[in-house]
């Protein structure tokens, strides 16, 4: 009966391993809104991570949370750091690219609660006296990351948190605007 048992558990374990193998390399998560303000007013709140605690999802989770920047205040080369409760983390962005009212690009390092890093992305479109914004982000996955992706959607978990995000930042730059 031990056997048995052991060779039961045995076939389950190679075929959840393989099951997780054959899961998707990479993920992505992708959201967009469009915002009545200039698309430079947009680019301005994105471009400075000072600015993003007027519109980040995830800002206001940590009152507490530490925060530190090096390098430029805004643009490529600027760096955030961040150290906080277990629903924030810890981690640091990066712009990597940044091209006037177009395009943002930012390497984001997640140390804690486990370390991995994603590629995310901003992208302005003007739309006559509005602007299209889109948020996107994405990475590679170990096979940690594609176990975890069996129980749970990172488009699901992360794709809520942007769209929270692009609607607080929608606030903050068409109030803005109207000043």
């Amino acid at each position: 009966m031990l056997k048995k048992t052991v060779i039961v558990i045995g076939i389950l374990v190679v075929v959840f391993v393989v099951i997780v193998a054959v899961q998707p390399g990479e993920y992505s998560v992708v959201r967009s809104a469009t915002m009545a303000a200039p698309t430079a007013a947009v680019f301005e709140q994105v471009n400075d991570f000072h600015k993003w605690d007027a519109w980040s999802p995830w800002a206001k989770l940590d009152p507490t949370m530490k925060q530190t920047y090096e390098g430029p205040p805004a643009g490529t080369g600027a760096i955030y750091y961040w150290a906080g409760n277990k629903k924030v983390g810890e981690g640091r962005m990066t712009i990597t690219d940044s091209r006037a009212s177009d395009l943002i690009r930012i390497k984001l390092e997640f140390i804690k609660p486990f370390a991995s890093d994603a590629d995310t992305e901003f992208a302005f479109k003007p739309e006559a006296s509005q602007t299209g914004v889109t948020w996107s982000m994405a990475g590679k996955k170990n096979f940690m990351s594609k176990a975890f992706g069996l129980f749970v959607n990172m488009d699901k978990m992360i794709g809520g948190d942007f769209e929270k995000g692009l609607t607080q930042l929608k606030s903050a730059v068409e109030m803005s605007s109207r000043k």
